[in-house]
């Protein structure tokens, strides 16, 4: 256990100085307005629309380059070319059922099996072990409803923040000399408080039988984790935040209002990929029973996502679910409009937008709405996948993840890259 230890310290030491040496190159703009020389950071926003797409509203019938476009994608036919639409994927073994949300980044199978089920880490959270160093906050994972898309490694959820002010906030409101202080002793604290209950667990792991010492090892992963986290944040106490033109959000407090709260979000991931705060997102969007304020609904978005093909309410659901295609537009038209250096933001960004459900109707898990926009790929196809034959939608998350910078072949129940994605 010792030369596992010394190895964390030695690593601890390793992600610390190299968060100092980077983190004078973090922001996109020095004091003098001049911009820094460094490598071409990549990023990732990964969006959840946890009631699903209206399918024959979304896919299109051909597929290819010449596709023919459908009334959800004509929303984004100025950014035909920046995006891929995906047909036909899934994640194998997660039955049909609302708990599969918890699988969506993950892949971990049978989350409908409530009672044994433990996740895996998630997609933004590997990421993160790799890549979050390089910026004051490692991800973010973010949320229009309180629950979050992501995990540790250990299967712990990663707690969301739903309120855009304390976003704003964390990101760009400078506390105080005594709450700057104030955070440096709780960093402090934490750390001696983890040197004291490592000695402690180490004194007991010899008299340990074998599943109890697997436990204890997954006690010390988490907490070598966190150690990783808090000298991180110790780093980038003393660091100033970057200066943005804009005011802080008002809070939307309409339970109801998905665009509302949508736009705020993503105006505030706009603000944070733009100043290099974090390269990493996760978004949950609002999937409620109530009424949303949209011109012509009358009746709950979860009613009517469980249309049972009920033409009335399908009508209606296509007027929310535009809704929802526009928030991503115009989320990909700030992308597009911010540069950096020679090329845009969108190009930098891998933007993510799907659901954990292909069917809200039935609860079906297959054929999974899937666009992925910008990040470097060449795009403006179709890719459609037999969905009764598919290949698992980890196969996207590989390239995702590849076109980050990770070396991995393998994620969830993924076993190589998505075909056609280049």
């Amino acid at each position: 256990m010792k030369s596992v230890m010394e190895k964390g310290s030695k690593l601890d030491r390793r992600l610390f100085l190299r968060a100092a040496g980077v983190s004078l190159a973090l922001p996109l703009f020095d004091a003098h307005g001049a911009k820094e020389k460094t490598s071409k950071p990549r990023r990732m926003v990964c969006l959840c629309a946890p009631l699903g797409l209206h399918a024959p509203n979304l896919f299109p019938t051909k597929d290819g380059k010449d596709y023919p476009s459908t009334p959800y994608l004509d929303v984004l036919k100025d950014f035909r070319q920046d995006f891929t639409i995906i047909s036909g994927l899934s994640h194998p073994e997660v039955g049909s059922s609302h708990d599969s949300i918890f699988s969506f980044l993950t892949a971990a199978p049978h989350p409908e099996r409530r009672a044994g089920f433990r996740n895996s880490i998630s997609l933004d959270q590997l990421a993160a072990e790799h890549i979050g160093g390089e910026t004051r906050f490692p991800s973010l994972a973010l949320s229009c409803e309180g629950f979050s898309l992501s995990w540790t490694k250990s299967g712990a959820i990663v707690p969301s923040d739903p309120f855009p002010s304390t976003v704003f906030a964390r990101l760009f409101l400078e506390g105080k000399p005594d709450d700057v202080a104030a955070q440096t002793r709780r960093l402090e604290e934490g750390r001696s408080i983890l040197d004291l209950v490592q000695s402690q667990a180490k004194g007991i792991h010899s008299s340990l039988g074998r599943d109890d010492g697997e436990k204890l090892e997954e006690y010390f992963t988490s907490v070598r984790e966190l150690e990783l986290r808090l000298a991180r944040s110790r780093e980038w106490t003393n660091k100033p935040k970057p200066k943005v033109n804009a005011q802080p959000p008002v809070e939307n407090r309409n339970p109801a209002d998905m665009v509302g709260k949508a736009n705020l979000m993503l105006d505030l991931v706009h603000l944070a990929l733009q100043t290099d705060s974090t390269r990493l997102f996760t978004l949950l969007l609002l999937g409620t029973s109530l009424v949303p304020p949209i011109p012509q609904v009358s009746l709950g978005h979860h009613d009517l996502s469980h249309h049972g093909q009920d033409p009335t309410k399908i009508a209606q659901l296509r007027a929310v679910e535009l809704e929802k295609m526009k928030s991503l537009a115009r989320f990909l038209a700030k992308l597009k409009e911010t540069r950096e250096e020679d090329e845009t933001l969108l190009d930098r960004t891998a933007v993510f937008f799907s659901s954990n459900l292909g069917n809200a109707s039935n609860h079906s898990t297959a054929n999974l709405p899937v666009i992925l926009a910008g990040g470097g790929f060449k795009h403006g196809s179709h890719l459609a996948f037999d969905p009764k034959k598919p290949p698992p939608l980890s196969n996207l998350y590989i390239s995702m993840l590849q076109r980050l910078g990770l070396g991995v072949d393998k994620f969830g129940t993924g076993t190589g890259t998505l075909k056609g994605l280049v």
